[in-house]
């Protein structure tokens, strides 16, 4: 795993696509729109698909990931996250 300082050095952990699971309880520090803060949004072992990739400060990936169950689509970093499935280059689920 990348150090946080050089994340961006390196390719992203997941692609686009990728059916992964949240390693840790996901609450709202305020940047969540429409929520309270301190509410949780994704529970341990909540399954969703990687929806898009951004950057943090220039140092770290953001992994956006909807979470079909909830319609939510939450901001994630690597560490939060741990892979189920990737997707091949024709779009096919493949088993990690």
């Amino acid at each position: 795993m990348p150090s946080d300082e050089f994340e961006l050095d390196d390719a992203p952990a997941f692609e686009i696509g990728d059916k992964v699971r949240v390693r840790k309880l996901i609450k709202n520090d305020g940047t969540f729109p429409g929520q309270e803060i301190g509410k949780v949004l994704a529970n341990i072992g909540d399954i969703g698909y990687v929806a898009s990739i951004g950057t943090f400060l220039q140092r770290s990936y953001i992994y956006a990931v909807h979470f079909l169950h909830t319609g939510f689509i939450i901001g994630c970093r690597a560490k939060e996250l741990e892979l189920v499935e990737a997707k091949d280059n024709e779009g096919n689920a493949t088993q990690k």
